[in-house]
Parts: structure tokens; sequence; C-alpha cells
């Protein structure tokens, strides 16, 4: 019988000290605006060596890291690589390098976010150039589906899109990021939360005329941002990544926000 008390009890403490560590957390995220802790994986998972050979040679994001940090980005690609399915379309031939290459756009970012992992998409389609969508019936260069739980990319845009790191141009943050915005508006996850908030603080910032003038006559952004606020939030995003210090000195209340979604200092990396 005491040992089934103390089980009992036990539970109860471990219980008591969840509802405690929510209740304090948002608090937390109420005055700072991030979760209390993001990594902490009890083991660090590891890359096989060619892998990681391309991840050091390749992912500048990654060489800015701490050596700390940069463990962190290795466990997140190898746990990424187990959640989501790559599949090949037409006479792409899904290498290790394009693996890589993806999964990092994905984890950097959601690099200052705890749970990082969603559910909103669970395969990754690359085709080799644009790709005739079912959906809207027209080609596309990347695409995110909700409803199949799929996000789409041409390999030859996506690529495009990383060698060149300076046009605001990248296909893997857009698309990644509409994967985001829609899981932060299904999920109670505390970085998730903080995601949409600001996503929402970002649309109301749209909603001011004097504002989307503002956007409208610094020829800053493309046209294609101003088609509906998933997809400014979208360009906003590749600006981020692209041109920091830009974007910070042209929209300074923009970059910030962006700061506050993501949960670390793009121009700190």
């Amino acid at each position: 019988m005491r040992y089934f008390s103390i089980i009992k009890y036990t539970g109860f403490v471990i219980s008591f000290l969840g509802v405690s560590v929510s209740i304090l957390e948002t608090m937390y995220v109420a005055v700072f605006n991030k979760p209390i802790f993001v990594h902490f994986y009890l083991v660090k998972k590891k890359l096989p060596k060619k892998k990681k050979a391309f991840l050091v040679e390749n992912i500048s994001f990654y060489n800015k890291l701490n050596n700390k940090q940069k463990e962190y980005f290795e466990h997140r690609l190898v746990q990424f690589f187990r959640k989501y399915d790559f599949i090949e379309r037409e006479n792409v031939e899904l290498t290790p390098e394009i693996k890589v290459l993806i999964a990092s756009s994905y984890i950097k970012l959601t690099f200052g976010m705890r749970r990082y992992i969603t559910t909103t998409f669970n395969k990754i389609v690359i085709y080799p150039k644009s790709f005739y969508s079912v959906t809207t019936k027209l080609y596309h260069k990347g695409e995110f589906n909700p409803r199949y739980k799929t996000i789409a990319f041409s390999w030859e845009d996506f690529l495009l899109g990383e060698i060149i790191v300076n046009d605001n141009l990248n296909l893997g943050i857009h698309e990644f990021t509409h994967a985001l915005t829609f899981h932060g508006s299904k999920s109670k996850d505390v970085s998730a939360k903080i995601f949409y908030k600001i996503f929402e603080e970002i649309v109301s910032f749209m909603s001011d005329k004097n504002n989307v003038e503002a956007i409208k006559q610094s020829n800053y952004f493309r046209d294609y941002a101003l088609t509906n606020k998933l997809e400014f939030v979208a360009v906003i995003m590749e600006h981020f990544f692209e041109t920091p210090e830009d974007l910070q000195n042209k929209f300074p209340v923009l970059f910030r926000k962006i700061e506050i979604m993501l949960n670390y200092k793009s121009t700190k990396l």
C-alpha cells in the first residue's frame, strides 16, 4: 500500500510542477514574447559524415553558430529527416546534399522555436522545374498544400534562391513560412502562438493605409508581397534572412516583429 501511495504522491507532484511551469511560462511569454527555454536534448543526434561535410561547407547560417548551437542545429536536421518524407518527381535525383539544403532552410527558420517539428506537412515533393498544380490549375515554383500536408519545390528555383543570397528571393524560406503560419493558427505550442500573434500584428500594420503607401513608395518589396497577408509575411521573411540590415534600416518595426516571431536576432548571426 505504501508503494502505491508513493507512486500516487509522485504523480501528484509531477502534475503540480507541470502546471506551475506552464503558468510561469505563460507569464514569462506575456512579458518577454519568447519561451523560457528553446534547446534541451537528452541525447543529441549526429549526421552521417557525408551530410555533415556538406553542411559545414555550404550552410553559412550553420557556420555562424557557436559550437553548442551547431550541435543543436545538427540534431534538429537529423530529427527533420526522420519526420518528413522526401519524394522526387520526374528526373530529379534526390541526393543527400539536396535533402540537407532543403532541411537547413527549415531548421534555420525555426531555430529559435522550442517545438520546431510541425504536423502541417509530412512530405516534401521535389520537381526539377516549375510544376503544374492540380489545386490551382497553374504552374508554380513552390507550393504549400495543408489539405494534403505537402510542400512542393522546383529544385531549379530552390537552388537559385540559395545560391544568390542577396536578391530577397528564397523559395525555401517563403514556402516554409506559409507552413509555419498555418501551424501557428492551429497549435497551442508557445512558439507557435508567439509566431501567429506577431503575424496578426503585421496584418494589423498592413491595415493602415499609410503603412501600405510607405511600402509601395519604397519599392523595397516586390509587387507580389502585396498579393495578400500571407504572401506579405513570407516575402518579409525572405528579406529578413537575405538582407537583414536593409530591412532593419528601411522598416525597423517589421524587422523587430520578425525577430520576435522567430526568437533570434538575424544581424547577430
